[in-house]
């Protein structure tokens, strides 16, 4: 990654409904592949399996976003996108992270979310 992008862990929440989660996941990432500035990916990791056999690598349910820099106007058309989606069923919860700092984003967001939802994808723009 180079100094024009900026990346952010996105992960559906669904309460512990891994199936959900992955359903759900595959639908947002087909969302966010559209939104031009944004690349999307599955983040892969090591698995290590409950009943103590060799760890696999897998898919997780998580998606990594890199914004590109240049274009401030993506993080709002990114933050419509995942509103939209996220509206299509009024549980549908987004957490976007990096690093420490975490936010959610819902359905149906009011001013002050969106207004702090802008704030995080900025401060992580500019911590670039």
């Amino acid at each position: 990654m180079d100094n024009t992008e900026s990346t952010v862990r996105l992960e559906v929440l669904t309460g512990g409904d891994s199936l959900r989660q992955e359903r759900l996941t595959r639908a947002l990432r087909d969302e966010l592949v559209r939104v031009d500035g944004v690349t999307v990916e599955f983040e892969v990791t090591r698995a290590v399996p409950a009943d103590g056999r060799k760890s696999a690598v897998a898919a997780e349910a998580v998606l990594w976003m890199t914004l590109a820099a240049s274009a401030r106007p993506v993080s709002q058309l990114l933050i419509t996108a995942i509103k939209e989606w996220c509206a299509v069923e009024r549980h549908r919860k987004v957490s976007l992270s990096d690093g420490e700092r975490s936010i959610e984003i819902s359905g149906r967001p009011d001013a002050a979310q969106e207004r702090l939802v802008r704030e995080f994808l900025r401060d992580d723009e500019e911590a670039r």
